[in-house]
């Protein structure tokens, strides 16, 4: 299985097993864009389009899209505008542009209602072109618009001195009037596309002609974010924190999982492991208080850093698996055989089965069992007891916790004999056994004798 396949599938369990907190999580996420919402005002925007006739390059476009936002457009605007309480710092701020196909630029306004957006919007768009015409007229060399007006003139002077020569023209239908008439018509129409031609070939010409393509429509809805957006933005951002979250957490755990570094840990042998039967769905110990009621609420009772449990044999394997621990106690322990179960406080699955062992055990050897915190390890003294036996959970306890608890028992003068791991399986229907076995779970206690009656 390679990494991205296992990074699915362990983004599945989280799901799976915290979607309660998950849920939880987005529900306040959601909550949070709420009330972002409220803290905004609603927002329009409308946008109006400038056409920008003859032939432009585009960083010529690009200069024109800054000119449509530039402080003396704006501050024209504003100033046509006169709205109360909006200055023109905050107007600028407000108005947007940026360049479209066919040599169009869309002049944007936002405002909090539809109608002052739209006013906005237009009201740049004339300013904007107002200036451009204004612009281009300062650029304009007088002496060349001069000539060009003379020129135009004597074309008209001409053409009407066509006309004139060509009612002078032999008025009958000879053949070198209708010869001088034709071609005095074709001078005409020379002159016409001549002068045409040059107004086209002037730049300053067409780029003054900027025109407004009508009115700005009406925004029918608001401007984004809007306070769906932001609920749906909010809620998806705390689901992605929560799972990113546990992703993270995991990474950094330094709980030990392998058989090799358990041992390592407490510094003893494993003895072998055992298999605890999954309990129903829903079933949790009980108690706590308040806190641990809404650990339960939320699912976070249960870890979700492990497996799915593995289908396992029947009562009768498992049975098995404790009977052979049970022997090598036996084999390494001097008569009388007693020995100190240790459990961790808080590992249900290795609670569970230390209480299967003892019933195993019947008494041979007798085991007492104990549950230390690992916060603050303290094993009771040594009485009649040979050694001590941890029994876990692998993948609960880090190196360090480990480590206090074997320190814990070295104080009170106890040798670990071995370790027993538990892991959860889950259970298929039972075959009858050979005998009965008393399954019942002791209760832990420290100091406090729990000892499997004798067979």
């Amino acid at each position: 299985m390679n990494d991205d396949t296992i990074r699915l599938v362990t983004i599945g369990r989280i799901i799976r097993r915290r979607w309660r907190l998950l849920a939880a999580l987005a529900l306040a996420g959601a909550l949070v864009g709420y009330g972002t919402s409220l803290l905004f005002p609603p927002r329009y925007t409308a946008s109006a389009s400038v056409l920008l006739p003859g032939a432009w390059e585009e960083r010529e476009l690009l200069t024109q899209q800054e000119i449509a936002t530039s402080s003396v457009v704006v501050d024209a605007a504003a100033d046509a505008l006169h709205w109360t309480g909006v200055g023109k710092s905050e107007l600028r701020d407000q108005v947007g542009a940026k360049t479209a196909d066919g040599n169009i630029i869309k002049i944007s306004g936002t405002a909090d209602t539809p109608e002052r957006a739209q006013r906005l919007a237009d009201q740049v768009a004339r300013q904007f072109v107002t200036f451009a015409a204004r612009v281009a007229d300062n650029n304009t060399d007088p002496d060349t618009a001069a000539q060009r007006e003379a020129l135009q003139q004597t074309v008209a002077q001409t053409s009407k001195r066509i006309t004139e020569l060509a009612d002078a023209a032999d008025p009958g239908q000879t053949v070198e009037g209708v010869q001088a008439r034709t071609e005095l018509e074709k001078l005409r129409t020379t002159l016409q596309e001549a002068i045409s031609k040059l107004d086209q070939a002037d730049p300053s010409a067409d780029k003054a002609n900027m025109v407004v393509m009508g009115s700005a429509p009406r925004p029918t809805g608001e401007a984004p974010p809007t306070r769906i957006q932001l609920v749906v933005a909010g809620a998806l951002l705390f689901f992605l924190l929560g799972v990113i979250g546990h992703l993270t957490a995991a990474r950094m755990s330094r709980r030990l999982r392998v058989e090799p570094e358990i041992a390592a840990a407490l510094n003893a042998e494993l003895l072998g492991t055992v298999d605890v039967p999954a309990e129903r769905p829903g079933h949790r110990p009980e108690g706590g208080g308040s806190r641990a009621g809404i650990r339960r609420l939320l699912g976070v009772d249960v870890r979700w850093d492990i497996p799915a449990p593995q289908a396992s044999g029947d009562e009768v394997s498992r049975q098995i698996r404790y009977r052979r621990v049970c022997t090598r106690l036996r084999d390494r322990l001097p008569a009388p055989r007693g020995l100190l179960v240790v459990v961790p406080e808080g590992d249900e699955i290795a609670r569970r089965a230390a209480g299967q062992l003892v019933a195993e055990a019947e008494g041979d050897p007798v085991l007492r069992l104990v549950g230390v915190s690992v916060s603050r390890p303290l094993v009771p003294d040594r009485g009649n007891e040979s050694g001590a036996l941890v029994v876990l959970s692998p993948g609960s306890w880090t190196a360090g916790e480990l480590a206090g608890i074997a320190e814990a028992c070295a104080d009170a003068k106890h040798e670990i004999v071995g370790i027993v791991l538990a892991g959860m399986v889950r259970a298929l229907p039972a075959r009858s056994a050979g005998r009965p076995r008393n399954t019942s779970t002791p209760v832990l206690a420290v100091g406090h004798d729990a000892k499997g009656s004798p067979g």
